[in-house]
């Protein structure tokens, strides 16, 4: 008798974590583009440094908090809010806190999405012939070699690094790992970006977001996107498995 009446609701309760975040990003999308914008760090720099100077370890705290909402509900606004890191603490510090609120953001997207859909995905990869098969049993031989390279790339968005890994029940501590380290090339160019914010300001010119696509900066990028791939392309040589 209990088994015909089983309760609906854990079902229901699995996507409730994902589908908040899509409820949050779409709000998002259409409500903090005008606060979470280049223009309002300029409007509002002396105040965040005043802040900042009365409250440093609080105004830490609040970055990484903020950070960690802008990740885990793909709100509009991380590029800016590692500028504001490094306007504010400096390139290593900026970028730093950068990286950690980013990657415990990237975690929480990446558990709700795993929970409330990522193992009937898995289930049915597992269970599918040919080609999406064979693209399941590569990325799971290549997994490190792959995350690394999401994270590396700079044309990948960083949600869809976040829900793809998720997807194919790839281990949290991979992803985790992946994500924090993949992710310090970038944050320190543009946590370098923000540092150097005082002097556009005064000048009243823009920054060039562009920088990280400059030959300098994109082919060391690119390189160790290349290095990631290392271990697969030795395994398509060799025949071995790679770890």
């Amino acid at each position: 008798m209990s088994d015909m009446t089983q309760d609906p609701k854990p079902g229901a309760l699995r996507h409730l974590p994902l589908l908040v975040i899509l409820v949050v990003a779409a709000a998002g999308a259409f409500t903090l583009r005008d606060y979470l914008s280049f223009d309002a760090l300029r409007d509002n720099r002396e105040a965040l440094i005043a802040f900042r100077d009365a409250n440093i370890l609080l105004t830490m705290l609040g970055f990484v908090a903020a950070y960690i909402v802008i990740v885990a509900f793909s709100l509009p606004g991380a590029l800016i809010a590692t500028l504001t890191g490094g306007f504010l603490f400096g390139t290593l510090g900026g970028s730093a806190l950068s990286v950690t609120g980013a990657t415990i953001g990237a975690v929480i997207i990446f558990l709700a999405a795993r929970h409330g859909l990522g193992e009937k995905l898995k289930a049915r990869m597992d269970a599918s012939q040919g080609t999406v098969r064979k693209v399941k049993e590569g990325i799971d031989e290549n997994q490190w070699s792959m995350l690394f390279f999401l994270r590396l790339v700079p044309v990948v968005p960083f949600f869809v690094a976040n829900l793809v890994p998720a997807f194919l029940a790839v281990p949290l501590h991979r992803f985790a790992i992946s994500t924090f380290f993949g992710i310090i090339p970038g944050s320190l160019v543009y946590s370098s970006v923000g540092a150097g914010l005082g002097t556009v300001f005064e000048r009243g010119e823009t920054p060039d977001l562009g920088i990280i696509f400059e030959p300098h900066i994109l082919l060391p990028i690119l390189g160790l996107s290349a290095l990631s791939l290392m271990p697969v392309v030795v395994k398509a040589i060799t025949g071995r498995k790679t770890l």
